[in-house]
């Protein structure tokens, strides 16, 4: 069932084909998980001052519980990010696995914390890597030091897709339509509602 309008659903037949709105949220978020922890980065977008739009590379932090929705970053908070999210918290997340085609993309807004207990749950060694040892007693690369904080983005809405054949069906399935002059969908577009994160983030 596609929340398309009719006239919508006419023009663009391949997102009516794909649109799947009969799944429970938890079966949703089951899939998103899935489809994150196959692609295992993500690309990060901010907004700067003058509203130029700069995405990099990071890899969400682990643990997180079957129903979370948000993501976390740890990072060095002397940035450029840093100072993008300060100006504008609207961020996009996304995600894609090559292998599979199925993506994921979070719109929704930024919060920057350097909670103690957040960074000790979330901590791992190869960050290290990324901030370094500065050899001043303070910044020491570690957990405890001061450049470490937490980006968590909390989604207004997520949109996936999730592909539901192997690659060699897809192709063929696509080739066939395309011979007939009529759009298909190898997969299915989902969308996890603000109302449906409010949820998760209430309980």
């Amino acid at each position: 069932m596609s929340n398309l309008s009719p006239e919508q659903a006419r023009l663009d037949p391949y997102t009516s084909a794909a649109e799947n709105t009969d799944l429970t949220l938890q079966e949703k978020i089951a899939d998103l998980h899935a489809v994150i922890k196959s692609a295992k980065t993500g690309m990060l977008v901010t907004r700067d001052a003058n509203g130029n739009l700069h995405s990099r590379a990071m890899t969400p932090c682990t643990p997180y519980s079957e129903t979370q929705l948000n993501l976390m970053f740890l990072a060095n908070n002397v940035t450029h990010k840093f100072e993008e999210i300060q100006n504008d918290a609207h961020v996009n997340v996304s995600f894609c696995d090559p292998s599979s085609t199925n993506w994921a993309s979070y719109s929704g807004r930024a919060r920057v914390t350097q909670d103690k207990e957040l960074i000790h749950k979330h901590w791992s060694s190869s960050i290290t890597g990324y901030i370094g040892d500065l050899k001043d007693g303070v910044h020491r690369g570690d957990e405890n030091d001061p450049r470490v904080a937490v980006i968590e983005v909390i989604p207004d809405e997520i949109r996936y897709w999730v592909t539901k054949h192997a690659s060699v069906v897809r192709k063929a399935q696509i080739a066939a339509s395309a011979a007939m002059g009529r759009a298909t969908s190898p997969g299915e577009l989902r969308t996890i509602t603000k109302e449906e994160v409010s949820v998760c983030i209430n309980e």
